[in-house]
């Protein structure tokens, strides 16, 4: 890694650090209390850019299986793992912040409804989608079959994000935020999303230096070094 690249990675990481404390500043002294809720309604702040960060992520492995089964080259398989991989983390922080949020305004943990529910099915899809990868030690045959999978999980993305708006829901259809709420809610989406792109980018740069190692133990598996043959006693040397 050259010394500007470490520079830029540096950059950029600092500068999410930073959004990531202008935004928690403007949650804790900016944004005002929602009347019905109390403080508890300020988790809204990070559960809806982590859910459409997941989407996003979702997206990304979609778009690069599609890619990886038309050009068979392994860098789209590497960013789809390293995508569906951050979408299981952001999801799992969704399901957290949503079973808090539910038991102050429900009253319970959880309630089976359809977007909890479609939320929960994308959650488990994918972690089976890393389980599929570990699970095939021929890496052409689990990228094709990882890709394929990815391609059908994604379908529950839509359902999650439709569920509420064609199906009787607790969630609501549509939230109606007061100025300086919305202002704070598109603060959290700058580091939220800017988190989500870095972790795929670092995670995706992983998998392709394991990719590369492997790629060299097998070619140098393929050509075993022959010892030369032992010269008899009291030859030439």
């Amino acid at each position: 890694m050259t010394m500007n690249r470490t520079i830029l990675i540096g950059g950029y990481w600092a500068l999410t650090f930073a959004l990531f404390v202008v935004a928690i500043a403007m949650v804790a002294f900016y944004a005002p209390l929602e009347q019905s809720m109390g403080p508890i309604q300020k988790i809204f702040y990070l559960h809806l850019p982590v859910a459409i960060s997941t989407f996003l992520a979702c997206a990304a492995s979609f778009a690069a299986s599609i890619a990886y089964l038309a050009q068979r080259d392994g860098k789209w398989d590497d960013l789809a793992a390293a995508s569906a991989r951050v979408a299981v983390q952001l999801c799992a922080v969704v399901l957290l912040t949503g079973m808090i949020w539910a038991r102050s305004a429900w009253g319970v943990w959880w309630t089976w409804s359809p977007r909890l529910t479609f939320s929960l099915v994308l959650f488990l899809l994918y972690v089976v989608y890393l389980m599929v990868r570990m699970s095939i030690e021929s890496s052409q045959r689990r990228a094709v079959v990882a890709a394929v999978y990815a391609i059908i999980a994604f379908l529950d993305v839509p359902l999650v994000y439709l569920s509420a708006r064609l199906m009787p829901d607790v969630h609501p259809a549509s939230i109606e935020l007061a100025p300086a709420m919305k202002l704070t809610l598109l603060v959290w989406f700058a580091p939220v999303l800017m988190l989500t792109g870095g972790l795929i980018a670092a995670k995706t740069s992983l998998n392709r230096r394991e990719r590369e190692a492997r790629s060299r133990a097998v070619e140098t598996s393929a050509f075993p070094v022959v010892a030369a043959p032992a010269r008899a006693a009291g030859g030439v040397p």
